[in-house]
């Protein structure tokens, strides 16, 4: 397993730039690194100074890069659908669909690169994944996909089981299922299909959550605008539970009533690579898992006490909304909503209040 490491910041405030050198900084330590990179223009591989394929290929000693390209990685998840079909129907069906004929429709880009770094972190062949995402509010809605999705599966077969449709239904769907598929399934059937699925899901929401696995860190200017667009993807990225472990200032440090706008996390500021060359901005970057390991984490629980912390900086109570629906409590802030599962000793209990306190919200039951 490796770590992978993202960094996210308004366009234009060299996200690419301190990816690349985070990447070199990492493979002159002696890691095997990749570097992922999501935009497929010219201008990531004119940066590097190396030409970027659609597989990884190596650039320096330790240090591989890789471009996804949607259509390729469409492609190949294809052939895997299809050899899944061939093993568990009876008859296929989409044998006579080839993936060289699929289009990208929107939004396919962010499922197929989440599968493929899936893969390249299963493949361990790499200390260290650099991911270098095309938009970070797309790379923060790719990162939080396992949990949502899960949370979908594990929704939506309740309610069916729960209906007329699915209670009239139930009885017929282990033998029809026996008809068309090449497997003998027993027990419950609807708990047998989605059951691998939820296991790579519940796999995927783990390393999210865990900074030794998977950690971002804030790329920003002295620019005001940009120093806003960082302090929102701070807030953003703990509604998936990632921890965010500093911030790159890229060109120079903050504006002195700028300084205190990312408390607590560390700050460094990055000279220009374009002026400076690679050497003093590699030299600049700390050891990003230090970083990520003394980051406020996104969610506390205090079972002895009955509450429940949510590191929620750059929103504040205004932003915020907060309900709860069973064993859940769902939490709205700016343009992302999570669905906090809450821990089995905190279930049934109704939500007695919440405030903030430190950057945190504060939620405690009855």
């Amino acid at each position: 397993m490796a770590l992978i490491l993202t960094y996210l910041g308004k366009g234009g405030c060299g996200t690419t730039t301190v990816a690349i050198a985070a990447a070199k900084q990492r493979a002159r330590a002696g890691q095997r690194v990749l570097l992922v990179v999501q935009d497929v223009t010219p201008a990531p591989a004119l940066l590097l100074g190396h030409p970027l394929k659609a597989e990884p290929a190596e650039v320096e000693a330790n240090l591989w890069a890789v471009q996804f390209q949607a259509a390729t990685l469409l492609e190949q998840s294809w052939d895997e659908v299809k050899a899944l079909e061939a093993q568990y129907l009876r008859t296929p069906f989409l044998k006579a669909v080839y993936g060289q004929e699929l289009g990208v429709l929107p939004g396919m880009d962010s499922a197929l690169a989440l599968n493929a770094l899936r893969q390249l972190d299963a493949s361990d062949r790499y200390d260290v994944i650099v991911y270098d995402g095309s938009d970070a509010l797309a790379t923060l809605r790719m990162l939080g996909m396992p949990e949502i999705l899960d949370w979908y599966l594990r929704r939506f077969r309740g309610v069916f089981q729960q209906s007329d449709v699915g209670r009239v239904l139930s009885p017929f769907l282990q033998p029809m299922a026996s008809a068309v598929l090449a497997v003998d399934w027993s027990g419950d059937v609807l708990d047998q299909p989605t059951g691998q699925v939820r296991s790579q899901l519940e796999d995927g929401r783990q390393a999210v959550t865990d900074p030794s696995r998977v950690a971002a860190f804030l790329v920003t200017t002295p620019a005001p605008g940009a120093v806003a667009t960082a302090r929102y993807l701070w807030g953003s990225a703990q509604q998936i539970g990632l921890t965010v472990g500093g911030v790159v200032v890229n060109g120079g440090g903050l504006e002195r009533d700028q300084t205190t706008a990312f408390a607590p996390l560390p700050q460094v500021a990055l000279p220009q690579v374009l002026e400076q060359g690679w050497e003093e901005a590699i030299a600049a970057l700390p050891d990003p898992v230090k970083w990520a390991a003394a980051a406020p984490r996104p969610v506390s629980v205090d079972v002895a006490a009955k509450t429940v912390r949510l590191f929620l900086p750059s929103f504040d109570k205004t932003q915020v909304k907060l309900t709860q629906y069973g064993p859940e409590v769902t939490i709205e802030a700016g343009d992302q909503r999570r669905n906090l599962l809450l821990p089995a000793a905190l279930q049934g209990k109704a939500v007695a209040g919440a405030k903030f306190q430190d950057q945190h919200l504060v939620i405690s039951f009855s």
